[in-house]
């Protein structure tokens, strides 16, 4: 079969080949300002435009001559992240326009910039039941050996048959040793109806698997429970939790108020493990995700002892507008050999972002940032303390 291009057919690939690659390989950089935690970085990592023009066009002439897009990309966004033998890689959620999710994994060799997608998307095998929609991996290195990918399955609600908008969430568990073949596990069972935000804890709890669920009654709605759960199980090949405990519970009139789930894995530090997690409240905009942090005891992982008032990021300018405006998101960070952490996070489920900072920022934003004490009258307190210490220090500095 000849495949030789017309020299029309040529132009139009070269043409959007070079913007392509002109996207890739652009250098990003610190956005100038910031707030001493973390800084954020002028451009998205990762795009709908980053997936390659031979995942989204058909190249055979014959068959499209038009050089029209055929299975087009809508976001890519929500990606699990892994430092894996020195390359930065993200496991991202891609939304073909057609809705459905698969994951994907895009390089970086330094984290912030030149993420490049794998030829392939990820294949992953099905359980009998098959996935509707799979998405939102959070990725962990075990200390057994394998790397686990923990994600959101979803299919038909077939309790509600006639509505077609009825679905079940629960929790897909997938390993690999090398991010290229993939064992598919049967999925998480738990007690709690749905499951979504289920994520791995990197070592083993008295010999168990530990796990940070995310118990809700629906799909969307978190119902009477919700917040951030824990339970522990003997088997990843067979994972079952019978019983979870609430680690960090939604809260009236926060930034957690409607729900709330854990992001990543929790970093490990000396003083405590780290967390990354969203919350979510409504607002008559509709319902706007941050994210936050806290941190738990280092042999308890279920025991909060710091947690930082107000959220960490929120959506800032253009990240406040997609598909589902008003979001961040994060089931993704890495801490390198420099302790320097990238957080990886998705605006309005759309794009990927990143922010930097370091293992010893985060430890101390969460160590001494005030908690929220939940009353109006006792924030104005907080904060007139906070302004008369600080004016007694101009006075003597200036």
């Amino acid at each position: 079969m000849d495949h030789q291009w017309s020299p029309g057919f040529r132009y139009k690939f070269e043409e959007l080949q070079q913007d392509y690659e002109e996207l890739i390989i652009r250098r990003n950089n610190k956005v100038p300002v910031s707030n001493g935690i973390y800084d954020r970085w002028l451009y998205p990592v990762l795009t709908a435009a980053h997936t390659p023009l031979f995942w989204r066009y058909d190249l055979d002439e014959a068959t499209n001559p038009h050089f029209m897009e055929r299975l087009g990309v809508n976001a890519a966004f929500n990606a699990g992240a892994i430092l894996h033998e020195g390359k930065y890689l993200l496991v991202a959620r891609v939304e073909g326009i057609d809705r459905k999710s698969f994951l994907a994994i895009a390089e970086s060799p330094n984290g912030v910039d030149h993420f490049r997608f794998w030829d392939y998307p990820i294949a992953m095998p099905q359980t009998d039941d098959p996935d509707v929609n799979i998405y939102d991996m959070r990725l962990v290195k075990h200390e057994d050996g394998w790397i686990y990918g923990l994600f959101c399955t979803e299919r038909k609600d077939k309790s509600h048959p006639e509505d077609t908008s009825a679905a079940e969430a629960q929790c897909g568990i997938a390993r690999t040793k090398d991010l290229k073949t993939w064992e598919r596990l049967p999925d998480l069972i738990t007690f709690s109806g749905q499951q979504r935000n289920v994520v791995l804890h990197p070592e083993f709890i008295d010999g168990k698997y530990a796990m940070y669920t995310r118990p809700q009654d629906g799909f969307i709605s978190v119902g009477s429970g919700g917040g951030i759960g824990w339970g522990t199980c003997t088997d990843m090949t067979q994972a079952e939790i019978k019983e979870e405990v609430i680690v960090d519970s939604k809260v009236y009139h926060t930034i957690k108020e409607l729900k709330n789930g854990q992001g990543p894995a929790p970093i490990k530090t000396d003083q405590g493990w780290l967390h990354l997690a969203h919350g979510v409240r409504n607002t008559a905009a509709g319902l706007r995700y941050v994210l936050y942090m806290f941190m738990t005891e280092l042999e308890r992982p279920w025991i909060v002892t710091h947690r930082p008032g107000g959220y960490f990021i929120a959506p800032y300018g253009d990240e406040r507008v997609g598909d589902v405006s008003n979001v961040t998101f994060s089931n993704g960070w890495i801490i390198n050999d420099q302790d320097e952490i990238f957080i990886y996070y998705a605006s309005s489920d759309t794009r990927m972002h990143v922010a930097t900072s370091t293992r010893e920022k985060l430890v101390d934003y969460v160590l001494h940032t005030p908690e929220d004490p939940l009353f109006s009258h006792l924030c104005v307190k907080q904060r007139t303390d906070l302004i008369t210490r600080n004016l007694e220090i101009l006075n003597k500095n200036f």
